[in-house]
């Protein structure tokens, strides 16, 4: 079993309040669902109306699974242009791996 994750540090471009925040996340976090196949979570800076971390988490049985999965989502979030992809951190690993 492999497992994959990727977090992303994000700029948010013309937000100035939380709600407008959830407005720019809610679908952002929808798509990484649905076209990765992932879990998916605002996993940092919750109260930061410009700033969020997203996590994108997947399980799969071959590594190229995993890695296609996450290569998707960074360039779903690279395309999207009310948002800055400032980082992208990502790890794989075996299920065995100590």
């Amino acid at each position: 079993m492999w497992i994959g994750w990727i977090e992303f540090d994000l700029l948010l471009g013309d937000v100035h309040s939380l709600k407008e925040k959830r407005a720019v996340l809610r679908p952002l976090l929808a798509d990484l669902r649905r076209t990765t196949e992932a879990s998916v979570a605002e996993v940092s800076d919750h109260d930061l109306h410009r700033r969020s971390r997203v996590g994108v988490g997947v399980v799969a049985a071959h590594a190229e699974r995993v890695t296609d999965a996450l290569d998707g989502a960074e360039r779903l979030v690279a395309e999207r242009p009310e948002i800055t992809l400032l980082s992208a951190r990502r790890r794989l690993r075996r299920s065995d791996d100590d």
